[in-house]
């Protein structure tokens, strides 16, 4: 009998390998993003100038026939500038929709902590129930609907923090390291040759996936069966969160949700048809890492989110 994740795993390693193609290495990052991709969740992407986020959600959406909006904040940017606006039509005598750039398959929205808080709120109702309300009508948006938010940990002039309820609707976030020596190397060797982020045909990246084939991928994840104390074991290190020590504010349930419905995504992207306990370990820190807040000492003692995420999965007892 084949297995019903098998769809699932050929369209990722086809993504996959169009990927590397150009970003060199992170493949810890690349599987996240690909797992967000298939569950239908949004990123943050976090790391210091340099390291290839925009590259990376640049070539995965090279790779798929959906289409692409790159959004760049800024502290003047506008609602309106991101969903659109209705202007007058003299030819009709009526109000048309301007659509604005959110309106895509997959959205890079570059520096999201640029934009003020009006501008983040527009996003709120974007990112939750896939549409936007212009003037008290609905427009829903087309499917697949991903936002790629990048943010630069390390310069805060002229930034905003996002607020708690947007954080809250990412599904992970990603922190994005240095390359290795070795892939540092191979940058080099690759830009050598000819390489170049201004045209990334340079690297022969292919459409290899369709949003349809990524819908067809989420009726097969929709199948992946998952134990009922796996499900338990969700629910204990979500709720840890919530009375540790260490925490001020824990996890939110969309955070349980989040940890069930990428544990799945990434059982499928192995062929496999069972959730296990290592796929809920392989994702807790990305979803977890951005929604939950710190008591103020831990921070003051140079204590990060991922050690006390580390924590309390030595705590939870794991399902056999």
């Amino acid at each position: 009998m084949e297995n019903p994740s098998t769809m699932t795993q050929t369209v990722a390693d086809k993504l996959r390998a169009e990927i590397q193609k150009v970003i060199v290495g992170q493949s810890y990052v690349i599987d996240h993003a690909m797992i967000a991709l298939f569950s239908g969740g949004h990123v943050l992407l976090e790391g210091v100038p340099g390291t290839a986020k925009t590259l990376l959600v640049k070539t995965m959406a090279m790779a798929m026939t959906g289409d692409f909006k790159r959004i760049q904040f800024t502290p003047d940017l506008m609602p309106s500038d991101v969903v659109g606006t209705n202007v007058f039509d003299s030819k009709s005598s009526a109000f048309v929709l301007k659509k604005g750039p959110i309106f895509t398959n997959l959205a890079l929205i570059d520096e999201v902590n640029r934009a003020p808080a009006k501008t983040q709120a527009a996003l709120l109702e974007v990112m939750e129930e896939r549409q936007v309300t212009i003037d008290g009508t609905r427009y829903p948006l087309s499917e697949p609907f991903i936002v790629f938010a990048t943010q630069n940990p390390i310069e805060y002039e002229g930034t905003y923090a996002l607020p708690e309820a947007q954080l809250d609707r990412f599904m992970f976030k990603i922190m994005i390291d240095y390359p290795a020596a070795e892939e540092e190397n191979q940058i080099l060797r690759n830009y050598h040759h000819g390489f170049t982020t201004r045209d990334l045909s340079s690297a022969h990246v292919g459409s290899v996936v369709t949003p349809a084939d990524i819908e067809r991928c989420r009726a097969e994840i929709q199948n992946v069966k998952i134990e009922e104390s796996v499900i338990g074991y969700i629910t204990q290190i979500v709720r840890k969160t919530r009375d540790y020590p260490s925490i001020l504010v824990g996890a939110s349930p969309r955070a349980a949700v989040s940890l069930l419905l990428a544990a799945k995504t990434r059982t499928a992207m192995r062929g496999l048809d069972y959730v296990n306990p290592d796929d809920i370990k392989f994702i807790a820190r990305p979803v977890l890492r951005h929604r939950i807040l710190l008591q103020p000492e831990m921070e003051l003692e140079g204590i990060r989110s991922d050690e006390v995420i580390g924590e309390i999965l030595n705590i939870v007892p794991v399902p056999r």
